[in-house]
């Protein structure tokens, strides 16, 4: 098949079959000793993240081989200005996942590029563990495991369970403890469970009213976005710099005044 603007039936079926190749290896894995590819301060990245994001990759040629992929484990410079591309992270939640804890997921997200700017036109999340998969194609709705979901309908920032992320750079650290105090006196509950992208199939799946993350990478949140979007919530992200690095926040679209106030109030603020 050859890469086409339009989403094609075809497109969902690669792209949930590829995450689901990619969760099998995940599920087989989690209670076994893993082998580490690189690790810093803060991070982990695994040999099976990059076995993962070759299966992905594999799948998604076979039924598209003129559709490069940008991924967290491995970027083809074609993706940079291709008319269409993959954008995939194939273990969201690693160090999670390395600790054998299940909560992680697979992201995969079709691309178009139009004007110069790309926009997601299809995802898929996939949590293995739970047997959930998030799928959406624009201008249609959000699914969760073939049934459509929305956004919750809670108005109330007090009434809200938010989650956060945080990038470790001094700078963004600098922005959101501060940020955490102050939502922390005005929310029923925070949650920082590792997974961007499942942070965000569960905005859309009405279990969580919002998120927000600074410093977080398009492969963490290209599928997630359009999946909120579809179910009837808010994605904003903003680029922020090289790197396909993004200030984003995601909500139910109730929520999201009074969140966007506090998260943006002075440091100061009581």
């Amino acid at each position: 098949m050859t890469a086409s603007n339009k989403v094609h039936p075809s497109h969902l079926a690669a792209a949930v079959d590829a995450a689901r190749e990619a969760g099998k290896v995940m599920r087989r894995h989690l209670s076994r000793p893993k082998r580490v590819h690189t690790a810093t301060a803060h991070d982990v990245k695994l040999e099976l993240d990059v076995e993962c994001q070759r299966i992905i990759t594999r799948c998604l040629g076979r039924a598209f081989p003129d559709i490069p992929i940008l991924g967290e484990e491995g970027i083809d410079p074609v993706a940079e200005k291709a008319a269409v591309r993959w954008v995939v992270d194939p273990i969201d939640g690693t160090v999670n996942f390395s600790q054998g804890i299940p909560h992680a997921s697979v992201s995969i997200a079709r691309q178009s590029r139009a004007d110069g700017a790309y926009r997601t036109d299809l995802g898929v999340i996939l949590d293995p563990f739970q047997d959930e998969i998030w799928t959406a194609v624009r201008g249609g709705v959000a699914r969760r495991n073939g049934r459509r979901i929305r956004v919750s309908g809670r108005e109330q920032l007090r009434d809200a369970v938010i989650s956060l992320g945080f990038a470790k750079t001094d700078r963004e650290l600098q922005r959101m403890f501060p940020a955490f105090a102050r939502l922390a006196r005005r929310v029923r509950k925070i949650r920082i469970m590792g997974s961007a992208a499942l942070a965000l199939a569960y905005v859309a799946d009405g279990r969580f009213d919002g998120y927000v993350e600074y410093g977080i990478r398009l492969w963490d949140i290209a599928a997630g976005g359009l999946i909120v979007e579809c179910a009837g919530g808010v994605f904003e992200a903003e680029a922020t710099g090289r790197g396909h690095r993004y200030r984003m926040q995601a909500h139910n679209g109730t929520v999201g005044r009074e969140l966007s106030r506090v998260m943006d109030l002075p440091d100061d603020d009581a």
